[in-house]
């Protein structure tokens, strides 16, 4: 039967990508804790090797540029972290304050509940009750939790650094390597969509700074504006969730929310919090998002929302960081690769094409 033999072959090509699917996840499940920090040691020397290759041109010696980049990066992450503690130590000191007047909201939320729903504080007490036993039980694991990792992001901060060393310095070694792994690709082929990655790559990380630095300036600011305490803290925290389409301008808004009801206990505080977020999230997409990245990665926003929704299944909250300039970076290979054409168009947006030709 002739036409038997297409429906096979769509089968059993189906079938070896199920498998592929179901043994990479496996493997990137359980080797998490070995592919993670090498991840984000491939992602910062992308970032990294346009610098070292301008202080090389320089005349700056192989290992003293990645020093020289390393240290800069490192530095700006101190700074940026050192503002963070500080705004949160300052939040910690009101921390009685607000303990007060969050125990008078709830005193009102239980008469509420008393008049409106006519529920006794019997029940409330008892229903609290169950729920603090229930919370009790689990408090045992989120403590050896959060202890197993803070000691894993420690280790993590000692290896990722050795990483970007030995990746950037041994570059051509590992160039070679490539060329060993893929021969059916010519070597300028190969070379050129490896640089290619990494210098869109490079650009795409700069802008984004550059959108996350002026969108936290800018919620910072309406965020004083408004008289709402730790503005700078609210604002970089919610500016930084951004990089989660829709979803994270909403969770980045709840804590100023509730912190400013708790504070002035009147509904338009809230209300201007949500109007100064909404002004600058539609600033951020129309305005300075096209304006400081001009190259995009362009990912479909489906295509990143299930990016980020697996990388945390596999691999918590490391994956969803990474998983989405993983795609990206899928993306752009595919884009460079006539036999990915159907790959670059499920990961991509549909005028990818008539940008391209601009």
């Amino acid at each position: 039967m002739p036409t038997q033999k297409p429906i096979a072959n769509s089968n059993s090509h189906i079938l070896k990508w199920l498998q592929f699917i179901f043994f990479g996840s496996a493997i990137l499940y359980f080797g998490r804790d070995i592919f993670v920090p090498i991840s984000f040691a491939v992602l910062i020397s992308f970032i990294l090797y346009p610098i070292c290759a301008w202080l090389e041109r320089k005349k700056v010696g192989r290992m003293a540029a990645i020093v020289i980049s390393l240290s800069i990066l490192v530095l700006l992450g101190l700074l940026l972290v050192a503002l963070l503690i500080s705004q949160f130590i300052a939040f910690l000191d009101e921390w009685p304050t607000l303990q007060y007047k969050l125990n008078q909201s709830l005193q009102d939320l239980s008469q509420m509940l008393i008049d409106v729903f006519n529920i006794s504080k019997d029940q409330q007490e008892s229903l609290l009750n169950r729920m603090s036993d229930e919370s009790g039980i689990n408090l045992f694991g989120v403590l050896r939790n959060a202890v197993s990792a803070s000691a894993l992001s420690i280790v993590l901060m000692v290896l990722i650094p050795v990483y970007v060393v030995l990746i950037l310095y041994y570059r051509s070694y590992w160039m070679e390597i490539l060329y060993r792994m893929f021969p059916s690709e010519r070597n300028a082929r190969m070379l050129k969509i490896i640089s290619l990655t990494i210098q869109t790559y490079y650009n795409f990380i700069k802008g984004m700074a550059i959108v996350y630095l002026i969108v936290g300036t800018l919620n910072s600011i309406g965020l004083l504006i408004l008289g709402v305490p730790h503005a700078i803290l609210f604002g970089f925290i919610a500016s930084v969730l951004t990089f989660i389409p829709y979803v994270g301008i909403i969770v980045g808004s709840l804590l100023p929310i509730a912190m400013s009801w708790i504070t002035y206990d009147s509904v338009w505080y809230p209300v201007g919090i949500i109007a100064i977020f909404a002004f600058v999230q539609y600033l951020e997409a129309n305005v300075i998002f096209p304006l400081a990245v001009s190259n995009r990665l362009h990912v479909n926003t489906l295509v990143m929302l299930i990016a980020i929704f697996i990388g945390g299944l596999l691999w918590g909250m490391a994956g969803m960081i990474l998983f989405v300039p993983f795609v990206g970076i899928i993306k752009l290979i595919a884009d460079q690769n006539p036999k990915w054409e159907t790959v670059s168009m499920m990961l991509g947006m549909k005028n990818d094409k008539q940008d391209e030709h601009k």
